[in-house]
């Protein structure tokens, strides 16, 4: 089981992450985009989801783009899902206490990239 504080140490591990509070959450950037964040669901997502609601902490992050957010929905939706907030961008919801260190790293990784300038992202792959 993960917790924010695992998303925020592995999250700065990557080239170039700052945090920031935006809307009273925390999120991590690079270039000034966000690629993770700390999204507690709201009243109105709980009663979109109804009993399928996670108890436990999520995480918004960043997809590649829309293709990707459905796979990634389609492939794991104990760990994925998504809010009607979400549908317009390429941006999902994580079940942190689904998700192991090793996911959660890939998970954390695959948004970074997903964000980091094309340069920035080919370097660090290169590594």
């Amino acid at each position: 089981m993960a917790s924010i504080d695992d998303v925020r140490r592995i999250a700065m591990t990557f080239p170039e992450v700052t945090e920031k509070l935006a809307w009273g959450n925390t999120t991590w950037r690079v270039n000034d985009q966000t690629f993770v964040w700390d999204r507690p669901l709201r009243k109105k997502d709980r009663a979109e989801l109804g009993p399928a609601a996670p108890d436990g902490p999520t995480m918004g992050v960043h997809a590649e783009d829309h293709s990707e957010k459905q796979a990634l929905l389609a492939s794991d939706p104990e760990v994925f899902f998504t809010i009607s907030h979400f549908d317009k961008y390429a941006m999902l919801l994580v079940r942190l206490d689904a998700v192991d260190e090793s996911r959660l790293t890939e998970i954390i990784e695959d948004a970074w990239l997903a964000r980091a300038p094309k340069k920035l992202a080919a370097d660090y792959l290169a590594r």
